[in-house]
């Protein structure tokens, strides 16, 4: 690789020297995510157009430098931490909202847009952009494509992959091309499909096509208070089993429930050892009959108490309590490990059973929020890195509690991506062929091998 003052040298050639940062405090900034994963980029390059993408990626690959791009830093697995140096490519200047279509339902947004503040615009018009992932007040639209994101809405309406219509990229070797369109379909190979959940490991997204929709005559907000985790798991199968997609089923267990309580006082029950966020939309003619009937269904498996919000303040409490769980757990001890598996609905409970046992075997406390609607669960494993033996434990309680998912039917990743702590996992899901499938379609995008190297595919001589 090209030596490191003479790259950045070339690099302010391209950007201006001002967009080159290059001091250990910056480096540090961005050595790190929201996983446990810690690696230095060589340097930090902030492009203001796809025009400024394309040179620096063209620069990468003709010296064999490798390139990340990188939105907001809060990836749980490691997928936005360089690992083997390099260029780290922000978008903090690419931020825009280009257009903005409510008569076809469509906007143009930069990959650097903040998740809310599209939610924020667009509301504006009474159109939403529906994924909605726990972290949407800092997390960026191109971060969101790179791991394919969902959130609480995905339940009833799908996650980033369903909602991404086009995508403008900038290939390993500086071409820019366009994937997809404005159209509901377009010819040739889904190309903005394979891009989608790729973590940055095919090309570099600069604009991205996005479907919006009208905003719901009616919200019913509900939460629904349970004794037992098997009580709460058994509500969130019968709902669905009674032909109902509510837009949101969330639970949430005893030990998160009071760290969320002590943090944001939203009125979540201490002595609980379930709540179950239940939200309905639609038309307003059926609502409250719909909600009768979701609540008939919780009484049937013994709800303790079901409370409704009354207004838009009493909603917004308790998906403050919902949104800011993963902060309120960090309260609880010095670092967290997230886990994010997800199986089959009517495996909730016993994949829960499963995941106390390791907790109890491995001696580590673990306190569970998840998406029920979709089986997708977040065991926040709680820990103090200082404690080398106790770090130790909390990687071997992670991989146990991936393996459970996938011997429950499900899988290793609901929306956090593989990145780098769960490449060894990929073997619990994939075969040999499976993997190497994988690496012709890296190979075919990127063969040199400068985007996100390290990333989501495990050494294929280990499966062999």
């Amino acid at each position: 690789m090209m030596e490191r003052e003479k790259m950045i040298q070339e690099l302010a050639k391209i950007v201006g020297k001002e967009d080159v940062l290059t001091s250990e405090m910056q480096i540090r900034l961005y050595e790190y995510d929201a996983s446990l994963i810690r690696s230095k980029p060589d340097c930090i390059v902030l492009p203001s157009s796809t025009d400024e993408v394309s040179k620096v990626v063209k620069f990468a690959h003709d010296h064999k430098i490798p390139i990340i791009a990188r939105g907001a830093g809060t990836n749980l697995s490691g997928g936005s931490v360089l690992t083997k140096g390099g260029i780290a490519m922000l978008f903090t200047r690419m931020n825009k909202i280009l257009e903005i279509d409510t008569e076809n339902q469509r906007v143009v947004v930069e990959p650097g847009v903040v998740t809310l503040d599209l939610k924020g615009v667009l509301a504006k018009h009474g159109y939403v952009y529906q994924p909605d992932p726990a972290s949407e007040k800092v997390t960026t639209l191109g971060g969101n494509a790179g791991e394919n994101s969902g959130g609480p809405h995905c339940l009833k309406y799908g996650v980033t992959s369903n909602h991404t219509l086009g995508a403008e990229v900038v290939l390993s070797d500086g071409t820019v091309v366009t994937t997809g369109g404005k159209s509901l379909d377009n010819p040739g190979f889904d190309l903005t499909g394979v891009l989608v959940g790729s973590e940055g490991t095919l090309g570099i997204v600069t604009k991205l096509i996005l479907r919006i929709m009208p905003n719901q005559e009616a919200v019913k907000t509900m939460m629904a208070i349970f004794n037992s985790i098997e009580d709460g798991g058994g509500t969130v199968s019968a709902i669905i089993a009674d032909g109902i997609i509510p837009a949101t089923l969330e639970m949430m267990d005893n030990l998160t429930i009071k760290a969320v309580e002590e943090a944001y006082k939203v009125g979540f029950p201490l002595d609980a050892a379930a709540i179950l966020i239940i939200e309905l939309d639609g038309l307003k003619d059926g609502m409250e009959r719909l909600s009768e009937r979701v609540a008939e269904l919780c009484r049937k498996n013994n709800v303790r108490e079901i409370r409704i919000a009354q207004n838009q303040a009493e909603r917004d409490k308790i998906w403050a309590g919902r949104k800011g769980a993963f902060g309120a757990v960090g309260r609880l001890r010095p670092n967290y490990l997230v886990n994010d598996g997800t199986v089959p609905r009517t495996k909730l409970p016993a994949t829960l059973k499963k995941v106390f046992e390791i907790s109890k075997k491995y001696n580590i406390p673990i306190a569970n929020v998840f998406h029920a609607g979709d089986g997708n669960l977040h065991p926040l494993i709680l820990f103090d890195e200082r404690d080398k033996d106790e770090l130790r434990r909390v990687h071997e309680a992670a991989m146990e509690i991936m393996k459970v998912c996938v011997d429950m039917g499900g899988t290793i990743s609901g929306e956090h991506g593989i990145g780098v702590e769960k490449l060894d996992a990929m073997y619990f899901v994939f075969t040999p062929k499976d993997l190497s499938a994988m690496k012709k379609v890296k190979e075919a995008f990127d063969p040199d091998g400068i985007y996100n190297p390290g990333k989501l595919l495990p050494p294929l001589t280990k499966a062999a």
